[in-house]
């Protein structure tokens, strides 16, 4: 199922995660060396639009919930189908399925997803306001989550699509 390319709409995601050992630390030395890597991948992906890092480069740096041991992610993409393509896709499913040895098992949503107009790059504020609005309200049109995604605004129909198989193995 394709979600997007209604003119005028990217997706933005965002997932945080939660460090079990500083980063400059010897245990996250895997995840560190992957970083690279994987963000060339995304670059490279078709769909992809923008991920959040700061000027010079560094996409560790920038922190949400005031809170030094949470590393954000955050990038844009065309449609919903382009993003689960990539998150599923062999350079960044090889790094997910090590996540446990690096970060800590969350207990409430990590990841969100919303619809934001072509171009526009969110903030780390507004990805932070989407999140607690997902954990408040559950999936809704303004934050989603990949199995439970809503169209962009315009589409014909506004009603979820709910349980999307992502057949990863990694869930």
């Amino acid at each position: 199922m394709t979600l997007g390319g209604i003119s005028g709409f990217e997706l933005s995601q965002v997932n945080i995660a939660r460090l079990l050992a500083p980063l400059d630390s010897a245990p996250l030395a895997d995840f560190v060396a992957a970083l690279d890597p994987v963000n060339a991948a995304a670059d490279r992906a078709p769909g992809f639009r923008w991920r959040l890092r700061t000027e010079d480069g560094d996409a560790t740096a920038v922190r949400v919930f005031d809170d030094e041991w949470l590393l954000l992610n955050m990038s844009t993409w065309a449609s919903h189908q382009e993003l689960v393509d990539y998150v599923y896709g062999a350079d960044h499913v090889a790094v997910l399925r090590e996540r446990r040895r690096w970060f800590a098992r969350p207990v409430e949503a990590m990841a969100v997803l919303w619809w934001v107009p072509a171009g526009h790059r969110p903030t780390a504020a507004e990805a932070q306001e989407r999140l607690v609005h997902l954990r408040e309200h559950g999936p809704t049109p303004s934050a989603f989550t990949l199995r439970a995604v809503f169209p962009p605004p315009g589409a014909a129909s506004v009603a979820p699509v709910v349980d999307l198989p992502l057949g990863c193995g990694v869930d």
